[in-house]
C-alpha cells in the first residue's frame, strides 16, 4: 500500500474542505431569504394597496430602499397576526373554527417566518431579475369592491381640532333612484381635507372623523318629512370598514325615491381641523334580478347588562338568540369598543356546541370577515347563536384612556357595545335541503364526515315527514 505525504494528504484536505465549504455557500445562498425574491411578493399582495404613495398607509413599502429601513417593525406588526396593531388588518384567528374567506389579505405562518428570517438576516436585496412586475395603482379608484352604479354624497360637517366627541343626525340625503334595484354590495367612504401625508391622531379613528354612521334608506314626504313605515336597515359605517358584498341570491332592496337617513352619526377629533363627507356606493345586479333567499335582520348582542369592571383582563360577555328559520351566515362582525379584544361566535344544535370564528378586535379598523361560498355557515333552525365578547380594561390595552374606571353599555368609545353586526340570510325548508346537497357535493363529503358550521350536511336526508293533515287527505283518497 502506497502512503501519502504529509504535505500532499494536507493539501487534499484543504481541498476537500474547501469543497464542502462552496457547496455549503451556494446552498445557503439558494436558500436565503431576499427581498426581490420572497418579501416583494408579500407587501404587493397584503400591504402595497395602503402603503404607498397616495395610499392610506402612514409610509410607502414599494421599494426595497422604502422598505429596508422598517423591517423590524413589519416583523414587529405581522407577528401580533390576530390582535390589534396587526398587520395587515385581519384578526381572524387560525387555530380555531371556519378558516375560509373571501378577500383575505392574512400571511401565512411560511410568510411571517420569511418576514421574520429576512429583518433578523440583514434585510439582504438580492438579484432584481427574482423582482415581481410592480403593481400599477390607479389612485382614482376608491371604491375596493368596484365602482358604484349609483353614488349618493352627503353633506360636508366640520370637526376642529381638539374639540369633544359629537354624535346626533346629519341631514338626509335623496337618493335619485327612479326604479327599485336590488344591491350587490354597498361600500361607505370618508372623503376629506386631510392631506394624504397627514396622519391625524395616532389613535382611534385615525386621520377620519367619522367614528361612525347608522344608516337606513326610507320613503320622504314632500316636506321632507319621513313616511311613517319600516326603514330599511344597511351597514354600520365605521372606522376602517370594508365594503359589504351581499350574498349572490340575497341581493338587498333599494326603493326608488328613496332618502339615506341616520339619527346615529358619531364624529370625533382627529386631532387637526378637518372638513369631510361620506359617500355611499351602491353596485346593483341586472334590472331582472330577483333574490332567492330573504335577508334576515338578526339581533345578537347585549348593551343592557354589560358590566366591566376597571383594571382587570380577560373579562367577557355572552349573548344569545334562537334561529326560528334555517339560515345561511354570510359574514361574522364583531362590534365592542375600546376595551374590546377578542369576540368568537358559537352554534348551539342538539348537543353539539361548535365554534364557527374567533376574531382578534382592534377598534381603530372595524371588519366584517365574509365567508367563502362553500364555507358559509348552514344552520338548521332551532340552532342558538351565542357570541363571547372578551375585554381587556387594563393599561396593556392602548384603546382604554383610563383602565381606572368602569365602563357600562353607551354609544362612546370609551363605554361599550357588544354586538355581532353580521349578515345573514333565511331559506325555505327546501332551500335548506338543496343548500346542504350542494356543499356535500362542493366539498366531496361522505355520511360520516362533519364539515364545521354545517352540523346537517354529514346527516342522510329523509323525506319530510307530512302534516296530520295530509296524511288523513292520502289516506281517505287512497280508500
Amino acid at each position: 500500500m502506497r502512503t501519502m505525504s504529509p504535505v500532499k494528504t494536507l493539501l487534499n484536505g484543504a481541498a476537500l474542505a474547501l469543497t464542502f465549504s462552496v457547496s455549503g455557500t451556494a446552498l445557503a445562498q439558494s436558500e436565503e431569504v431576499t427581498f426581490h425574491k420572497d418579501i416583494e411578493p408579500i407587501l404587493q399582495r397584503s400591504c402595497q394597496n395602503c402603503h404607498r404613495d397616495g395610499g392610506a398607509g402612514p409610509m410607502p413599502l414599494v421599494t426595497y430602499e422604502q422598505v429596508a429601513p422598517f423591517a423590524g417593525l413589519i416583523e414587529y406588526k405581522t407577528q401580533l397576526r390576530d390582535r390589534a396593531g396587526a398587520m395587515p388588518p385581519w384578526y381572524m384567528e387560525k387555530n380555531v373554527g371556519i378558516q375560509e374567506y373571501k378577500d383575505d389579505p392574512s400571511l401565512s405562518d411560511a410568510e411571517l417566518a420569511a418576514i421574520s428570517t429576512w429583518a433578523r438576516s440583514g434585510t439582504p436585496k438580492g438579484d432584481t431579475a427574482d423582482a415581481p412586475e410592480p403593481l400599477v395603482f390607479d389612485d382614482s379608484v376608491k371604491w375596493r369592491a368596484g365602482e358604484p352604479d349609483l353614488v349618493v354624497v352627503m353633506d360636508d360637517v366640520t370637526k376642529l381640532a381638539g374639540t369633544p366627541d359629537w354624535w346626533g343626525e346629519i341631514p338626509s340625503a335623496p337618493t335619485g333612484l327612479t326604479e327599485d334595484r336590488y344591491v350587490k354590495s354597498v361600500e361607505v367612504v370618508e372623503v376629506n381635507d386631510v392631506p394624504q401625508a397627514g396622519t391625524g391622531r395616532e389613535t382611534v379613528g385615525g386621520r377620519y372623523i367619522f367614528h361612525h354612521m347608522i344608516w337606513a334608506t326610507a320613503q320622504m314626504d314632500e316636506n321632507g318629512e319621513r313616511v311613517p313605515g319600516l326603514a330599511i336597515p344597511w351597514p354600520v359605517h365605521e372606522v376602517g370598514r370594508n365594503a359589504d358584498i351581499f350574498d349572490e341570491d340575497a341581493g338587498r332592496l333599494l326603493r326608488a325615491g328613496s332618502w339615506i337617513v341616520s339619527d346615529s352619526v358619531h364624529l370625533h377629533s382627529n386631532g387637526i381641523d378637518t372638513t369631510g363627507h361620506l359617500e355611499i356606493g351602491f353596485r346593483f345586479h341586472d334590472a331582472d334580478y330577483k333574490p332567492k333567499y330573504q335577508n334576515a335582520f338578526i339581533g345578537l348582542g347585549n348593551g343592557v347588562d354589560i358590566s366591566i369592571q376597571g383594571n382587570k383582563a380577560d373579562q367577557e360577555l355572552h349573548a344569545y338568540t334562537v334561529l326560528d328559520q334555517h339560515t345561511k351566515v354570510i359574514t361574522f362582525e364583531p362590534h365592542l369598543h375600546a376595551p374590546g379584544e377578542r369576540m368568537c361566535l358559537e352554534a348551539i344544535w342538539g348537543y353539539t356546541i361548535e365554534t364557527l370564528s374567533c376574531v382578534g378586535y382592534d377598534h381603530n379598523w372595524v371588519r366584517g370577515y365574509p365567508y367563502a361560498d362553500h364555507a358559509a355557515p348552514l344552520l338548521p333552525k332551532g340552532t342558538i347563536l351565542h357570541i363571547v365578547g372578551y375585554m381587556n380594561n387594563t393599561e396593556t390595552n392602548p384603546n382604554v384612556p383610563d383602565p381606572r374606571n368602569w365602563q357600562g353599555s353607551g354609544n362612546r368609545s370609551v363605554t361599550n357595545m357588544f354586538i355581532d353586526l353580521g349578515i345573514r340570510v333565511t331559506m325555505t325548508d327546501e332551500q335548506f335541503f338543496e343548500a346542504m346537497e350542494e356543499r356535500r357535493q362542493q366539498l366531496s363529503l361522505g355520511p360520516n364526515d362533519h364539515v364545521i358550521g354545517c352540523p346537517l350536511c354529514g346527516a342522510p336526508l329523509v323525506a319530510p315527514i307530512a302534516d296530520s293533515d295530509d296524511s288523513e287527505s292520502t289516506s281517505a283518497s287512497d280508500d
